[in-house]
């Protein structure tokens, strides 16, 4: 059978799946929509948090920005994996006996200021909306190379999934449709890591392959070739590092704390039954996640590697097929530069500038039939433009996998952008129905009212996600960064001195997140969107020689640093709110604290 024929059953078996575990888990109280009962076990919730947590940008984009990064890429891994660590022993189980269901209610309530809880609400949804337009982005990549219809009706399917299971099951469904997701995702990432790692150097493991010797006899390791290949083309080794030790440990402290901050990431420790089961959860979480996050770095050198032999030096005509199906969607693009039919791969922009969007012209080809690329660098020998993001959706392609391996990574990728879109529209209808509407505007809402405001405002979030998939903003590629340098900037110093320090009070509160969240959107919206300028500034312009993706971790210490000057300058929180701060750091059964 065809790809596309493997495509349509994988993928119509999953949405069918998802589809039925929404009916059959629907929510019919605030309590199931917003945490799912509160009775989801450690084990289930933990899966459920990987699907979370490995969004399309964990299962489509880092192991092609790790390919095309090579030992920089590294940070990814450890700020993400290092981020889960992290929260497990410093949040999750105090938010979870604090028992808030969501993360501007424990802020409001800490606090006591609806100031707090507006401020809360504002940088929940802009986390959100950043994080969701990077997810529905995926989900139209895959819909158009493998369902080959347009970009714009494979996001509006996806919506329509998203919307099904999301409004009618809640947090609920969401919760058991991410276990489903998870199994999906993760045998869908597996398979063709598995086989290519036989393939290039008869080692079932990629872990271990890609630090193994080629299949061929020559003794030589698939680093060091891929080192050569690299040199060859005028790229740095692939081994080696470029960044400076201080932007690696700020980029990885943003991530680390990012993840720490993530609102839909948060939210599910508030779906198990005990403290003891949050930290579980977190544990099962942190295993699962792991599986991927170790292979991700193979699956990166596996399709470096076959990426540049099968196309450098390659005529045009002579190019295998897969080259030619990705051209077709706008993420794969050759111009002949010295007009030798030749497919030229070297260090430098195909594209003229570094923050200009590519524009494919899908009808008007050359003379040896190569796809025009608008804003050609002339400068530069490179006459390939790839987008890092095709890279794991390829690389089956790439290595001739039989077609129904393609397809499995198509419903895989697909599952992962479903499964944290859906749990970041639940943080957006969350805030407005139960942040916004019950505890500000309408306190005396019923439960029915808040249970349909809360779904009437999945279907508006789900409608905006939407626009960001078909008609996606010029930033969609630094969506992530974005996201997690806002959490980092504003959520985590709020929830860190709300757990940990007694004297901390809403001024102080206040304060800190909206200088940290203002620090964060000035320095992204100027060194990586470059909207005030034509052209983005160089990087040795950047504050500290820190890259935008890390200055979350300077906003978080701007955050920290206000905060505690303002709460010392002005009156301390009340008594009864010291108590309950007091409470949540004592172990559940411990009894009374003893000097």
């Amino acid at each position: 059978m065809s790809v596309q024929m493997w495509t349509y059953i994988l993928v119509g078996l999953t949405f069918a799946l998802y589809i039925g575990i929404a009916i059959w888990s629907r929510a019919s109280s605030t309590k199931e929509f917003y945490v799912a009962g509160g009775g989801v076990s450690p084990l289930a919730n933990g899966m459920a948090t990987a699907a979370d947590w490995m969004s399309a940008a964990s299962f489509i984009s880092m192991a092609g920005i790790i390919a095309f990064s090579g030992y920089d890429g590294a940070v990814y891994l450890m700020g993400w994996t290092g981020g889960y660590v992290l929260l497990a022993l410093l949040l999750a189980p105090y938010l979870r006996k604090f028992g808030k269901f969501t993360v501007p209610d424990f802020i409001g309530d800490r606090y006591y200021s609806k100031t707090a809880r507006s401020v809360a609400v504002f940088c929940a949804l802009l986390v959100s909306f950043t994080y969701v337009a990077g997810q529905m982005r995926g989900v139209g990549i895959v819909f158009s190379r493998f369902l080959e219809v347009d970009i714009n009706t494979g996001v509006i399917i996806g919506m329509i999934i998203v919307l099904f299971y999301a409004v009618l099951g809640g947090m609920k469904g969401i919760t058991y449709t991410q276990v489903a997701q998870y199994c999906v995702l993760i045998f869908a990432f597996m398979v063709p890591a598995i086989f290519i790692s036989i393939q290039m150097t008869g080692n079932p493991i990629p872990q271990l392959g890609f630090g193994d010797t080629i299949a061929d006899g020559s003794g030589t390791y698939l680093l060091d070739k891929l080192d050569g290949l690299s040199t060859e083309l005028g790229f740095s080794e692939y081994t080696n590092g470029s960044k400076s030790i201080l932007d690696v440990f700020a980029i990885t402290l943003a991530l680390m704390v990012g993840t720490a901050g993530l609102p839909h990431v948060i939210v599910r420790f508030f779906t198990v039954k005990r403290v003891r089961d949050a930290r579980k959860s977190a544990g099962y979480a942190l295993l699962l996640i792991a599986i991927l996050y170790t292979t991700a770095p193979a699956v990166a050198v596996f399709a470096k590697t076959n990426l540049i032999e099968s196309v450098q030096n390659k005529q045009y005509e002579e190019l295998p097929k897969w080259f030619k199906n990705w051209e077709d969607t706008g993420l794969l693009g050759w111009t002949d530069k010295n007009g030798d039919g030749q497919v030229q791969y070297a260090n430098g922009h195909a594209v003229e500038g570094n923050k200009n969007k590519p524009v494919f012209d899908g009808k008007n080809r050359g003379e040896h039939g190569e796809r025009k690329i608008t804003n050609v660098n002339a400068a530069t020998k490179n006459e390939l433009f790839v987008d890092r993001d095709i890279m794991v959706l390829a690389n089956p392609e790439i290595a001739n996998l039989p077609n129904w391996v393609i397809a499995l990574v198509a419903a895989g990728g697909l599952a992962a952008a479903l499964s944290t879109a859906a749990g970041l529209l639940l943080v957006i209808s969350s805030s407005v129905s139960h942040d916004l509407i019950k505890k500000m505007i309408k306190p005396d809402i019923s439960e029915k009212g808040e249970l349909i405001a809360a779904r009437l405002s999945a279907v508006a979030a789900v409608c905006v996600a939407g626009y960001f998939g078909i008609n996606p903003p010029g930033f969609v590629a630094a969506v992530v960064a974005l996201a997690f340098g806002l959490a980092a900037a504003s959520f985590f110093p709020a929830i860190v001195l709300g757990i940990f320090y007694k004297r901390m009070n809403k001024e102080g509160a206040i304060a800190g997140m909206v200088v940290g969240i203002l620090c964060m959107l000035l320095y992204m919206i100027k060194y990586k969107l470059g909207w005030f300028d034509e052209t983005l500034p160089p990087s040795s312009e950047w504050w500290f020689g820190i890259s935008p993706e890390g200055f979350g971790a300077v906003a978080m210490v701007i955050n920290f640093v206000i905060s505690l000057v303002i709460s010392k300058l002005t009156s301390a929180p009340p008594k009864e709110v010291q108590e309950i701060v007091e409470n949540i750091r004592i172990p559940s059964g411990a009894g009374e604290a003893t000097h």
